[in-house]
């Protein structure tokens, strides 16, 4: 196939910075549902296999007619700022270079605050201060998730970072100048890469990209005259 259309194979998470938000959205929504039939082929409360219907939108169990949907998993992604400067931080997992907002799955019985609370504390020692709701993105990593994006602050005086290397590979306070520069960077992400650059932003299509151009939007405004 790549040899007939003279192209390759690439993985999903690299070529997020190459998509369009229109075929974004359709492989986002195919590779959930494919994962996801996957690992439904059995019911697990009778273990027989599941059949899907012909949408693809559910599969029922033969043997007691219950019926599997596909769900997604909550997880908050959150900017954490302390009035100047923007906390970001880099998963092994991340393309080389990538700096993201925190993020974590919402444990059973939390709301949405007390999620923010308890993953920054856990990724970076930092007590939350306040915190402000954004917005939400379906995301396909690892098993489609639905993404909760807020901006947090905390105190001034209380920015010391203590980094979970169980979770993370590294995380740091970024100025806004350090920010706007590599926000304004250009060119394809692979030449990006080969550049000297300190760090790279996460791709367009992620809402962690549009919490950072907020933060950046919000400290610019502050810094005009009244």
């Amino acid at each position: 196939m790549e040899t007939e259309l003279k192209g390759s194979f690439i993985e999903l998470r690299k070529a997020v910075f190459q998509l369009n938000s229109m075929d974004s959205s359709l492989l986002f929504t195919a590779q959930a549902l494919l994962r996801w039939h996957d690992g439904h082929q059995f019911c697990s409360r009778s273990g027989q296999p599941t059949k899907k219907n012909i949408a693809g939108s559910k599969r029922v169990c033969p043997s007691n007619n219950i019926i599997y949907y596909p769900q997604m998993a909550p997880v908050v992604i959150t900017l954490v700022s302390d009035g100047t400067r923007c906390l970001l931080a880099r998963q092994s997992s991340f393309p080389k270079g990538v700096y993201s907002a925190l993020a974590g799955f919402c444990d059973i019985g939390e709301s949405v605050e007390e999620a923010v609370q308890r993953e920054v504390a856990e990724e970076v020692g930092l007590e939350v201060e306040s915190m402000q709701y954004s917005a939400s993105q379906h995301w396909p990593f690892p098993n489609s998730s639905l993404m909760i994006a807020c901006h947090a602050t905390v105190k001034p005086g209380q920015t010391e970072i203590q980094v979970n290397l169980r979770e993370l590979e590294a995380a740091s306070w970024f100025t806004y100048d350090e920010v706007t520069t590599a926000l304004g960077r250009k060119g394809p992400y692979i030449q990006q890469q080969n550049e000297t650059f300190p760090f790279l932003m996460p791709p367009k299509l992620a809402i962690a990209h549009q919490l950072i151009k907020e933060w950046v939007e919000k400290q610019t405004c502050a810094s005009l005259p009244a």
